[in-house]
């Protein structure tokens, strides 16, 4: 499956994948800020860090009115054992197919040690209230990658939020 382009301001692909709590479908998220993040396989201490690093900053990014949705291609079972074991508040979604993965272009030909296999690229994408990208994050590196994202968020909500009309100033 080819990975259709993503654009800024244009709509994602919508999909429905397993979690926990059932199957989940991204256009349910319509009317929230969706943040979706790719990551290669839970209970790697990357990945760890990454979920726990949402995990506390879970508060700041619902008071913004985001939900926050991870996608690996771990089954439903190990996700629930990542979730439980890190007391993670957020949904875990598992496409082991990756034909999710696909669609958002972060399955791809990777190199570790010298071998080439394929696997998820680490990836983060913005989403607003009506199912279109406002900004997406590649090849991602932990350091400083929440705040970029909550200052992603910080812009959007001031850029969306509706303007106040100055007062009309009165002279006597």
């Amino acid at each position: 499956m080819a990975a259709m382009a993503l654009s800024i301001g244009k709509k994602v692909p919508d999909f429905t994948l397993p979690s926990a709590d059932g199957d989940v479908r991204l256009s349910d998220f319509r009317g929230k800020l969706v943040v979706l993040y790719f990551y290669p396989k839970d209970m790697t201490q990357t990945c760890t860090q990454q979920a726990c690093s949402f995990r506390d900053a879970y508060g700041e990014l619902t008071a913004h009115g985001a939900v926050v949705l991870g996608v690996s291609t771990d089954d439903v079972a190990r996700h629930i054992r990542f979730r439980d074991k890190y007391r993670l508040p957020f949904l875990l979604l598992s496409d082991p197919a990756h034909k999710v993965c696909e669609k958002y272009g972060v399955w791809q030909q990777k190199k570790l040690y010298g071998r080439e296999y394929m696997g998820i690229v680490r990836s983060t994408f913005l989403i607003d209230e009506k199912g279109r990208l406002i900004r997406e994050w590649r090849n991602v590196r932990l350091k400083g990658h929440l705040d970029e994202i909550l200052q992603a968020i910080r812009e959007y909500k001031a850029q969306s939020s509706p303007k106040e009309e100055p007062a009309a100033s009165s002279t006597v």
